[in-house]
């Protein structure tokens, strides 16, 4: 499970602070699947890397299965990390000098992964890339590299995955590929996903949808919900409440 508690994110901008985050709560249930929806400078990145533990919150905690990661030093966070959260960025991250196998190969070898070479071939065989194995980065499509970072992102089994707007870099084809790559990953495993996009087909597909606007959370909605079915507006607190509840849906 995922918990946020009073989370808040503030920088410095000039000589004046800027809020990023403002205070919230939030609960993820374990093998729920959670969209976060908004406008470019919402948050939405920013609190997918606090809850990866990339960045560091102002104020609150970061609960990861009851492991609060703002007490972690930067050995536990890489191995709490290593061990638990998948992290799917929107411009893939490959390293180009390996092939798309090596850059699956690399957190397996890190970490010491019995028969690796042949479960990072699985994992590329999952994303429909096992004719690939070879090529590098710059061989691949967009699309394709994208497929590779999911593979790699599921490389040590973890039971949280996070995406950052995976198909904001790519076109339609290519975006409604990795969607059903998605879909496909949260079915089988049954992992925790949480997603910050702009793609709303994408969204709608997720067990719950929230709104992040200036920082808050602005509405939640349950997925595949129409236009009229839409939770009206509600103060963030309320939201947070409601999509805490929402979770057995």
């Amino acid at each position: 499970m995922i918990r946020l508690e009073q989370l808040k994110k503030v920088v410095a901008s000039g000589s004046e602070d800027l809020t990023i985050l403002h205070p919230l709560d939030l609960e993820v249930p374990e093998g729920q699947f959670l969209s976060i929806v908004g406008p470019s400078g919402s948050g939405k990145s920013t609190l997918l890397g606090l809850i990866a533990g990339l960045d560091a919150p102002t104020e609150g905690s970061v609960l990861i299965d009851g492991v609060n990661l703002v007490e972690l030093g930067e050995d536990e966070l890489a191995r709490l990390r290593g061990e638990r959260i998948g992290f799917v960025f929107q411009f893939f991250h490959l390293l180009p000098s390996l092939t798309a196998l090596e850059n699956v190969l690399v957190p397996l070898e890190i970490f010491g992964i019995l028969n690796a070479e042949k479960k990072s071939r699985a994992l590329l065989d999952e994303v429909g890339l096992s004719e690939r194995t070879h090529h590098y980065p710059s061989q691949l499509s967009g699309g394709e590299q994208q497929r590779v970072a999911i593979a790699r992102a599921l490389a040590n089994d973890p039971s949280i995955l996070l995406a950052d707007e995976p198909t904001g870099n790519l076109d339609s084809s290519n975006g409604k590929h990795i969607i059903d790559i998605i879909l496909g990953v949260h079915e089988r495993r049954g992992m925790t996903i949480v997603l910050a996009t702009h793609n709303m087909e994408l969204a709608r597909m997720s067990d719950v949808m929230l709104e992040l606007k200036d920082g808050r959370i602005h509405r939640p909605e349950i997925a595949n919900a129409t236009a009229t079915d839409a939770a009206p507006d509600v103060p963030a607190e309320d939201a947070q409440t409601a999509a805490a509840g929402s979770s057995g849906q």
